[in-house]
């Protein structure tokens, strides 16, 4: 059974950063594209980040671009995901997700696999 955890998540102040961490397990990990998609009260899951298998190739979207990073370490199965300059609109619940094969994707649908979630809260 395929499982994703996540970790880091937590309460930090405008401006503020928080470094999530997820870990995958049940299957090898050096032939998944992993990804962070958020999802805030009352919306929908959102794209943030995706990296590819071998961590070569990165994607974000605008609303973090610039100012988040994503990074994968395949010896411990594990996806990392920085954020700085965290404001308010960055409150959601980020979950670690996985998708079969080598291709890239933005959307929600494209992944196979998900986690149970880690809160982010950013408010002074």
């Amino acid at each position: 059974q395929v499982q994703l955890a996540e970790s880091g998540g937590g309460m930090v102040q405008p401006g503020g950063s928080l470094k999530l961490s997820c870990v995958i397990s049940g299957r090898p990990f050096n032939n998944l594209v992993m990804a962070w998609l958020r999802q805030a009260p009352g919306k929908e899951h959102e794209f943030v980040a995706s990296i590819s298998d071998t961590g070569g190739r990165t994607l974000y979207a605008d609303s973090v671009k610039g100012r988040s990073s994503i990074s994968r370490n395949n010896a411990k199965n594990g996806i990392y995901l920085q954020m700085n300059s965290l404001t308010p609109e960055d409150t959601a619940v980020y979950h670690c997700a996985a998708r079969r094969g080598f291709s890239m994707t933005t959307t929600n649908s494209g992944y196979d696999y998900w986690g149970q979630g880690t809160q982010v809260t950013v408010s002074s």
